[in-house]
Order: C-alpha cells, then structure tokens, then sequence
C-alpha cells in the first residue's frame, strides 16, 4: 500500500471479528510503533497483548473497577463491561510509562505513547488487519490499571482493538483549510 494511501485512507472499525492479526503481522505491527518520534529515545510505552480467554479476563476487571466505584451498577451495565473486550479477537493495550528526564517533559512522554499507538494502527491497516482505539472511563480507572500491573508512572493511553471488520466505512476526509490558519506573513 502507498504511504499516502495508507495515511489519507485509514478508519476506524467499531465491530471486529477473526482473524486476529497473525505472529507475523504482529511483528510488524510492534516494530512500526517503535519507529514513533521519542525525544531523548526514551521508549516511554509499552504494550500489552490481550486475547483468548485474556479477554473475558479483562471483562471481570472493568466490572470489578465499576463496582468498587459504584456497588449497585445495572445488569445491563455489568454485560456491556464485560463484552467490552469482545468486541475484536485482540485487543493491544497501549501504556505511557513516564520517566523522569530533564529535556524530556511528561506531555512530550504521552505524546510519543500516543504515535506509537498510532503507528499500530496504521501497520495494522496496511495489512489488511482492521482496528479502532478505544479508551472511555476503565482506561483512565486506577483499579483498571493496578490489575493490569501498571505502575505508578504509567498510564494506559488507549485499548486497540484490532480483527476483521465486518463492513469498511467510508469516511469523508476533511478540508485542510477548516484546520490551518496562516500565522505571521502579510
């Protein structure tokens, strides 16, 4: 796929079933997330691969969390926290793991976490491997993350789901000219 195609072309896929990526795709995929701009090569992310029964796994924990939150959650709730996961046949947990550094501040840290999860996304997508990222209340939940084994100076920057999807989506791409502005010329 052309470069250019692949970035004017991308979109998310909210419903995803088997295959899950292969082993070989996933190599792809994890090396083109460690090509993502890093100031001072800190890597400040990591990954997490969730599939199988990981997945009815995680479900438990995002119930878990909303009920240390909320005891008395809805049954409807509860069944939508735990087929959350089941929407892709795996699911990638992007992390931020924050460092200290002198030139290197804790925004710039997430930024890189945030396109090195990009760049999955778009391996998956030049290899016909469909996928969304997905964050909402469990990823920003601390029980969420102490159950994951995050620690103190981590954070999850989003839950990429990734699979086949069921139907491609067209997505209009906006005009440049609504988004840039000219600044300092006369």
């Amino acid at each position: 796929m052309n470069a250019l195609d692949l970035l004017l072309k991308r979109v998310s896929s909210p419903v995803l079933d088997e295959p899950a990526p292969t082993a070989e795709q996933l190599d792809l995929i994890y090396r083109a997330a460690l090509r993502a701009p890093d100031h001072g090569g800190l890597r400040p992310y990591r990954f997490l691969q969730i599939e199988g029964d990981g997945r009815e796994k995680l479900g438990q924990v995002f119930v878990d969390a909303a009920r240390a939150e909320q005891a008395d959650i809805s049954e409807q709730e509860v069944q939508k926290l735990l087929n959350a996961p089941l929407r892709a046949p795996l699911i990638i947990v992007a992390i931020a793991s924050l460092q200290p550094h002198p030139k290197v501040p804790a925004v710039e840290q997430q930024l890189a976490a945030g396109c090195a999860a990009h760049g999955i996304l778009l391996a998956a997508f030049a290899q016909g491997v469909d996928a969304i990222w997905r964050s909402g209340a469990m990823a920003f939940n601390s029980q969420v993350m102490t159950r994951l084994g995050l620690e103190a100076n981590e954070q999850i920057i989003g839950f990429i789901y990734l699979g086949k999807a069921r139907k491609h989506r067209v997505v209009p791409c906006p005009q440049p000219g609504e988004f840039v502005q000219k600044w300092g010329r006369r």
